[in-house]
């Protein structure tokens, strides 16, 4: 009788961005019992970062409105690994690479527009959770998951108000 080789339980990451200096309770709420966050920038107040930091660890890049001095060593592009998936993080999609494929890059998070989607291309799943902070035009107000299982990561995104 062989045992199997035990494998990791999902790892659970919250996907939040543009939130423009608003901490939603609905967003909090939404992210509690993540495993981490990701901040695809325009975060635009330190708060914003203390408040998400209090739920999961948390990886963050600078949006095009993150100005001043507290924004000022945030990275514009961050890249981590969860279990066999990595995970590139830029705000704005005009930035990533031309093929991340070449980077073994599994996922890419981005923020800037305001608008959520999912698309895979080429392989690499994309994702844009929306925008989590006030209200821009008639998009949702929205934040999202990345659930990743060993190779696998699947990506849902979810309206945070009603």
């Amino acid at each position: 009788m062989t045992s199997a080789t035990p494998h990791p339980p999902p790892a659970r990451i919250g996907l939040i961005s543009d939130t423009h200096n608003l901490v939603r309770p609905e967003a909090l709420a939404y992210l509690a019992g993540c495993d981490a966050i990701i901040h695809a920038g325009d975060i635009c107040n330190e708060a914003v970062l203390d408040a998400l930091a209090q739920i999961a660890p948390l990886t963050v890049v600078r949006g095009n409105n993150d100005v001043g001095e507290w924004a000022a060593s945030l990275p514009t592009h961050a890249t981590l690994a969860v279990q066999q998936v990595t995970i590139l993080v830029v705000h704005d999609i005009a930035d990533v690479p031309a093929d991340p494929r070449k980077e073994a890059i599994g996922v890419v998070v981005t923020g800037h527009s305001h608008k959520p989607s999912i698309s895979e291309r080429d392989g690499v799943l994309f994702v844009n959770p929306g925008s989590a902070g006030p209200r821009r035009f008639k998009l949702p107000v929205s934040a999202g998951i990345l659930t990743i299982e060993g190779a696998r990561a699947e990506a849902r995104v979810d309206p945070l108000l009603k």
